[in-house]
């Protein structure tokens, strides 16, 4: 494990009080058990308060119908840091993620061979495009070329801490050498990450392809998570956001996690507990207790306090300052950036109980086959994608919404019942505030059945096959999960809320301007996705002011 977050903190460890713990961690989503592992690893007396009764946030797997279990909210891994797998040891505390066969299948229609697949292998995609286009079959080597070297890039700055803007000689020194790797790389790479941070995914792709379809299959990642239109600049960013992962050594997979996204979270609790952390589960907090100006503790929905040395909130910057941190606590210029982050993802997220695999009336069959254990995603055009958005700010969802559809009971046989299967749903554009005053309470069964109409329109089958669905509209991320907004990134991945200035600038160090209080979770840099690397970037950050402050 790495020194500086593995080492105790001072010779020989610490002393505790009973009365007060070093660390007091609010939330045990992964981010939260991933700083609790690394600062209990340190030697230093680290105590994590979760609000619902089981660990992981948004990464759980629960049982939402008998027999049939799912991860409920977040739903696939590639983003997951293998530092912080390898350095918490998550194999042997039971993680096991299995890689698609394929990346993802894309019904472009009805008719018999109107679709296109998208391996791992760049020849195999390179034929499946030249379907639709020669042309954009010869572009994706340059195109695959160009997304892999930013990604590249952005790897090298995940588990970094960004300079914080007007900040001492460590951010001086932080902004020179970022300056410095930014400087090195060739004028086109350069080119291409400004592309990447400003364009829209549909601009940035137009370089490479023509085909509307082809386009579409490619744009759908900038879309994922940001109420957008592709043609919104700024998607193209979250374009690369989706491609830096790996699964298994293997860069750009996209795998399961036996046992579903719970798992991730059981093996960090399993790390974290082996480490020293404590963790207690049903355990709301109320509000983060400031005394003469300086984070103290958490105080509890029970009415119990839990002080603490520092607290670390795994909690998003919007629900932390508007929710949990008193009023006048922060500088009012910092309140007011919180009460204007931009949250709000437009996610409806629903899993289903099916009694049969979808049989694709573009692709025949109810054996499990490659396409069924891929990404099935409905968005046939760049056109489609675009307008699912400009309905949504119209009507509140759209009629044809956009969805990716993964079924991982074709790889797991531990979530349903044999011959039985669990699809995850995971849709676009759903308003996070209906239109009208209206409440998603009312709309949740009509936008239920709007995702059901759609995915049958491909799948003539569907229909008939569900047995039982769960429905999470972006209201019931925000209550189940605390996700503001229904927000799965915990803010919106755009230019103004990212690196340096996520949160906000000033803060972007993990340190909330408020003394003794982090951020650790996904509203901090590098932002959204299973990647346990805020957790790991906030956890050095705590440990090195611990080091360099002398203890009451």
């Amino acid at each position: 494990m790495h020194e500086a977050l593995a080492a105790p903190y001072g010779g020989r460890g610490m002393t505790h009080t009973d009365e007060i713990c070093d660390v007091v961690i609010i939330g045990a989503g992964h981010n939260g058990l991933v700083c609790a592992a690394y600062l209990a690893a340190a030697g230093l007396k680290t105590h994590v308060t979760e609000r619902r009764g089981i660990v992981g946030g948004a990464a759980v797997t629960e049982e939402f119908h008998p027999g049939f279990r799912n991860s409920t909210a977040s739903y696939t891994v590639s983003l997951l840091h293998p530092r912080v797998i390898a350095e918490l040891d998550l194999h042997a505390h039971g993680l096991r993620v299995i890689e698609r066969d394929i990346a993802n299948f894309y019904p472009l229609g009805n008719e018999p061979g109107r679709y296109l697949k998208l391996a791992f292998d760049q020849e195999r995609t390179q034929a499946e495009i030249a379907k639709l286009s020669r042309k954009d079959a010869d572009a994706l080597p340059a195109y695959a070329s160009a997304i892999e070297r930013a990604a590249d890039v952005l790897r090298g700055f995940v588990l970094e801490t960004p300079p914080n803007v007007g900040g001492g000689a460590r951010d001086l020194w932080r902004g020179i050498r970022t300056g410095n790797a930014l400087r090195r790389l060739p004028t086109d790479e350069r080119q291409i990450l400004a592309d990447l941070f400003t364009k829209s995914a549909a601009e940035f792709l137009r370089q490479w392809f023509e085909h509307p379809a082809v386009i579409g299959a490619f744009a759908f990642d900038g879309v994922v998570g940001a109420y957008a239109s592709p043609e919104t600049p700024g998607t193209a960013y979250v374009l690369l956001h989706h491609a830096f992962g790996e699964v298994n050594g293997k860069k750009g997979r996209w795998g399961h996690a036996v046992g579903g996204m719970g798992a991730i979270a059981d093996a960090m609790r399993r790390a974290a507990q082996r480490r020293g952390a404590t963790i207690a589960t049903d355990a709301p907090v109320r509000e983060v207790l400031i005394e003469r100006g300086r984070a103290a503790g958490v105080v509890l929905e029970s009415g119990e306090t839990i002080r603490a040395r520092r607290v670390a909130a795994n909690v998003g910057p919007k629900l932390l300052f508007t929710r949990l941190v008193p009023p006048g606590a922060a500088p009012p210029a910092f309140e007011r950036r919180m009460q204007g982050f931009a949250c709000g993802s437009a996610t409806f997220r629903m899993n289903v109980a099916l009694s049969q695999l979808p049989d694709f009336a573009c692709l025949p069959g109810r054996t499990a086959a490659e396409h069924h254990r891929s990404g099935v995603i409905i968005g046939p055009s760049l056109d489609y994608l675009d307008r699912a958005y400009l309905d949504a700010r119209r009507e509140g969802w759209s009629r044809a919404p956009v969805i990716e559809m993964l079924i991982p009971s074709t790889m797991d046989e531990t979530l349903a019942p044999q011959g039985r299967h669990v699809a995850s749903l995971f849709c676009q554009h759903f308003a996070p505030e209906l239109p009208d005053g209206r409440s998603w309470d009312d709309a949740r069964e009509e936008a239920a059945d709007c995702v059901i109409d759609t995915v049958n329109r491909y799948a003539p089958n569907f229909r008939d096959s569900v047995i039982a669905r769960q429905i999470h509209t972006p209201l019931d991320l925000e209550r189940k999960f605390g996700l503001v907004g229904g927000d799965i990134f915990h803010g919106r991945l755009s230019l103004d809320q990212m690196f340096s200035s996520r949160p906000a600038l000033g803060a972007a160090d993990y340190r909330m301007p408020i003394e003794g209080l982090y951020l650790c979770g996904s509203g901090a840099h590098p932002g959204g996705g299973v990647t346990g690397a805020p957790g790991f970037n906030a956890a050095r950050e705590i440990i090195r002011d611990f080091r360099r402050t002398r203890r009451p």
